[in-house]
């Protein structure tokens, strides 16, 4: 009996220390649990995405190559402001305020879908007198160079329109530059993702146009 009593007292001790030693992982686990419902680590991914789509293509087969009398177009990396550094699509509220649209979402940055934009439309402009370069990669000195800042591709709550606005600089193989902005609107546009995203893909590839022709005049 004595043996037995010992052997159930040792038992509850070793109970009591594992209670013990499993308390703080049991007190965080439920702390976990009861912020669970206060802050969200991730939602769902989103539906679709939304990218540009040139209007004005470069024929299928098309190529140009490098030469000395073919005019290169470069198009460089495009500047933005911190509200289009991100794969949302900006909403202007009023003169101070600024949020997101609900739902929409970029598949890439808005400075790297217009940059392709303007390259395709260049290609499709040039009628192949001139190979146009968009990526980062330089196999040929620039006879022209583009670059520039894209300031708005977004939505103005207040109007119910989108807006594409791009400050264009264009600088030629001697180094003269020459400035000018391009702006598209389009308004009663619903604050839609779908809608919204429709509609700057045309304004941007109105602006794309005007900016091409500038540069191959």
């Amino acid at each position: 009996m004595r043996n037995l009593a010992v052997t159930r007292t040792a038992q509850m001790n070793l109970a009591r220390r594992t209670v013990r030693a499993a308390a703080p992982a049991l007190m965080a686990l439920g702390l976990a649990m009861g912020l669970a419902g206060c802050i969200s680590l991730g939602g769902p991914p989103p539906e679709s995405l939304l990218t540009l789509s040139p209007t004005t293509r470069a024929p299928v087969g098309s190529g140009v190559a490098a030469g000395p009398d073919r005019a290169v177009i470069t198009v460089l990396a495009l500047d933005t402001p911190a509200k289009l550094d991100v794969l949302r699509v900006p909403v202007q509220v009023s003169a101070t305020e600024l949020a997101y649209l609900q739902e929409a979402f970029w598949v890439e940055k808005p400075a790297r879908l217009f940059r392709s934009l303007l390259g395709e439309t260049l290609r499709a402009k040039s009628g192949g007198s001139a190979l146009v370069l968009d990526s980062d990669e330089t196999v040929a000195p620039a006879t022209t160079s583009l670059r520039g800042t894209l300031i708005d591709m977004g939505y103005d709550a207040s109007a119910s329109a989108v807006v594409v606005r791009f400050d264009a600089i264009r600088k030629d193989s001697e180094g003269r530059a020459i400035t000018r902005r391009f702006e598209a609107r389009e308004s009663g546009i619903p604050a839609e993702a779908r809608a919204v995203g429709a509609a700057i893909n045309r304004a941007a590839n109105t602006v794309a146009g005007e900016v091409a022709d500038w540069v191959v005049e």
